[in-house]
């Protein structure tokens, strides 16, 4: 029986006889593992089979809404749509929340319905986050309001018109600042209150975030953006051993009234509905998630989940020297 060119085949040994076959002949005899093998095994085969099952259980423990009985929560972009309605469930989980929008008339007529619903306590901030001196300041004053924060969920948006990209700048710089500048300086500024409290993040994005559509350059990069960063921090807070998540929701077409409007005889498909969305994202914050998708769609956590992305960059993690971590 030959082996590898150059001579006999020294990782998988065999013998010099096989059972015969059906027809007479000898059959070829399986080989042994060999120590190669056995070293592939442990170094990779092994640790993404942990990955892959510690991701499917993860992903099933079951969320109960007394989970946010008494926890304190910031919600930006919350006088309509989405922020809204997580604004509401919410306040019927019990919790305690503050709001920040643009309008302070919307906010004013949310944080009222949220005192109805049930909220342990309910207030707001107004202010745009194109001013990063707000967004930190925001931060601070909603701290001093709720003694403490649990949970970020930053949610906020810039307006955005869908058409062709020609030479707008002055849009991709307005989208990259509000659609993501502003949420790292709203993540940073909450980090210490969420280290004291293990507390979690949550990141509104989009499916435009994680694959490219026409007629939302601007807005699709400043999504993009959203995941390669807070993605690298989840990381980097698992090699430091830093115990506050980040949970990145990928959202389709939802039912927003900012979102019907600027779709309207463009986007032919079904909008999803706010309320589920918004009860998903919470969801999937409070468990802990590394990602939400939420879309009409049963298919797009599937195709856009990417296994092969989570296994690189689990397998990239090996090569990186852990002391450097360690010491930071």
């Amino acid at each position: 029986m030959a082996g590898h060119p150059g001579g006999e085949d020294q990782a998988f040994p065999h013998s010099t006889q096989g059972p015969l076959s059906p027809g007479g002949t000898e059959a070829a005899e399986l080989p042994e593992p060999g120590p190669c093998w056995t070293a592939v095994m442990k170094k990779y085969l092994l640790p993404v089979l942990v990955l892959c099952l510690g991701y499917y259980y993860s992903t099933n423990e079951e969320f109960r809404p007394e989970m946010l009985q008494g926890k304190k929560v910031i919600v930006t972009g919350a006088s309509k749509g989405i922020g809204r309605e997580m604004a509401y469930h919410l306040s019927k989980m019990g919790a305690h929340v503050v709001l920040t929008a643009r309008s302070e008339e919307g906010l004013q007529k949310v944080v009222s319905r949220c005192l109805e619903l049930g909220a342990a306590s309910a207030h707001y901030i107004a202010g745009t986050m194109e001013d990063m001196a707000f967004a930190e300041r925001f931060v601070v004053e909603a701290g001093k309001l709720l003694g403490g924060l649990d949970m970020l969920i930053l949610n906020h948006i810039t307006q955005t018109t869908m058409s062709l990209f020609h030479d707008d700048i002055h849009s991709v710089r307005r989208s990259m600042e509000v659609n993501f500048l502003s949420y790292v300086v709203l993540s940073t500024a909450a980090l210490p209150m969420l280290k004291q409290s293990n507390g979690s993040i949550a990141i509104i994005s989009s499916m435009a975030g994680k694959m490219t559509q026409p007629l939302i350059a601007s807005y699709s990069a400043s999504k993009f953006a959203l995941d390669g960063f807070f993605s690298t921090i989840r990381k980097e807070h698992l090699m430091t051993k830093v115990n506050v998540s980040i949970t990145l929701c990928v959202l389709g077409f939802i039912d927003t009234e900012t979102a019907l409007k600027e779709t309207s005889g463009i986007i032919l498909s079904q909008a999803a509905p706010k309320e589920e969305c918004a009860l998903e994202i919470i969801k999937g914050t409070v468990l802990r998630k590394d990602e939400v998708y939420y879309d009409k769609s049963s298919w797009t956590p599937l195709l856009l989940g990417n296994p092969g992305r989570r296994i690189m960059e689990f397998l990239s993690l090996r090569s990186y020297n852990r002391d450097l971590f360690v010491s930071n």
